[in-house]
């Protein structure tokens, strides 16, 4: 988990794991991070590699490609390849861009 959080310190917007608590969120941009799922291989009750699902979630209350362009510069640096795809909540008012991607822990 510390890599994840030295990845996220290096984009330099506040980040939550999975939620804020309601009230809390800080003003947008933001970002939460979430381990949706993880993947160890393993022989003779020996872990040897740990593989973790991550989601980062930026939310911005307008469409923001050069936060996003901070965000895949620093991922792109630690060459980690993601998915990223792009959702409007209207309950919130705010735009999700999601990149998925494994890591090694």
């Amino acid at each position: 988990m510390d890599k994840i959080v030295s990845i996220l310190n290096e984009i330099q917007l506040p980040f939550s794991y999975n939620h804020y608590a309601e009230g809390e969120s800080p003003k947008p941009p933001f970002i939460c991070y979430l381990t949706p799922k993880s993947e160890y291989f393993a022989a003779d009750g020996v872990v040897f590699h740990r593989i973790c699902d991550y989601h980062i979630e930026l939310y911005t209350d307008k469409k923001a490609p050069e936060t996003e362009g901070i965000v895949e510069s620093v991922l792109d640096k630690h060459r980690i390849f993601y998915n990223k795809s792009e959702v409007w909540i209207d309950s919130e008012k705010l735009y999700e861009t999601l990149y998925s991607f494994e890591m090694e822990e």
